[in-house]
């Protein structure tokens, strides 16, 4: 049997282990591939740069588990980024799902920070209701969440002395993987309240979105774990988003290969056929 037969019965299972290896070892051991930064994102690092240690962000944390690979790193940018600065972060969600997960990236970083929950920042929890839940809190947060997630008066937390409405936030920013979410914010928070918005959704989100930031209803987007890795790189940090970006390019780039050796083993078996003939 010549090599060209033998390429041509490879065994499948072994492209299997390949394809599986370029995916694992990046996420393991981070090779940290350049990574351009797009206005999208550099927009929403901007907007956080603009305010002032001391100031309150808004974030509403509407994913599940099943978009936690792709909205979750830039969770957890956003509020790295949010801590550093000594912003203060009021957490809240429209999804019953995201509420602990938006929790796990804050404990994960307060410890990292050493913030303290209650007066740097506060998971206000779950409320059903979008839109409508979003236009109650512009006239009055401590109303429309009276406790925070684990059932507390929020009157018991110094962080939230003084806040009454949107007017006690510099931004918003809305992690999404459907609706309720972005399109909701912008309507209530930016339209009717001029307040500014920012979001981080999944991939397959994006375009429907980037006529938003291109109106300026948006002041950022981060989209999929692209996004994630272009805020890391703004942070000069290297997490999950920029590991998963690793793994993706590297396994689409050997994907192409196989793809190219292939054809070449089908075209040159081909080919001596034809000299058989």
């Amino acid at each position: 049997m010549s090599i060209v037969d033998r390429l041509k019965t490879i065994d499948r299972r072994i492209i299997f282990v390949a394809i599986s290896l370029a995916v694992i070892i990046p996420l393991l051991f981070p090779i940290g591939l350049p990574i351009m930064v797009s206005p999208p994102a550099q927009g929403l690092y901007d907007a956080i740069e603009e305010l002032k240690p001391g100031s309150k962000v808004l974030l509403s944390f509407d994913y599940d588990p099943s978009t936690m690979p792709e909205v979750y790193p830039m969770n957890l940018g956003v509020v790295r980024h949010c801590f550093s600065k000594n912003i203060k972060l009021v957490g809240m969600g429209l999804w019953p799902t995201g509420v602990l997960l938006g929790q796990e990236a804050f404990e994960l970083l307060a410890e990292e920070y050493g913030k303290t929950y209650g007066e740097d920042y506060i998971n206000l929890g779950f409320k059903a209701g979008g839109i409508v839940v979003i236009s109650a809190m512009a006239e009055n947060i401590p109303e429309t969440f009276p406790e925070d997630y684990a059932g507390t008066s929020i009157e018991e937390f110094p962080i939230m002395k003084g806040v009454k409405n949107f007017d006690s936030f510099g931004l918003a920013v809305c992690f999404s993987a459907g609706d309720p979410g972005v399109r909701e914010w912008v309507m209530i928070a930016h339209s009717r309240y001029g307040k500014k918005v920012g979001a981080g959704i999944t991939a397959v989100m994006a375009p429907a979105y980037y006529p938003y930031l291109q109106a300026g209803q948006l002041v950022g987007l981060l989209g999929g774990m692209k996004g994630a890795a272009e805020y890391e790189t703004l942070l000069k940090y290297k997490g999950t988003g920029s590991a998963g970006m690793d793994a993706q390019s590297i396994a689409h780039s050997l994907i192409i290969v196989f793809i190219i050796f292939g054809n070449v083993i089908y075209f040159i078996a081909r080919r001596k056929e034809r000299k058989k003939v």
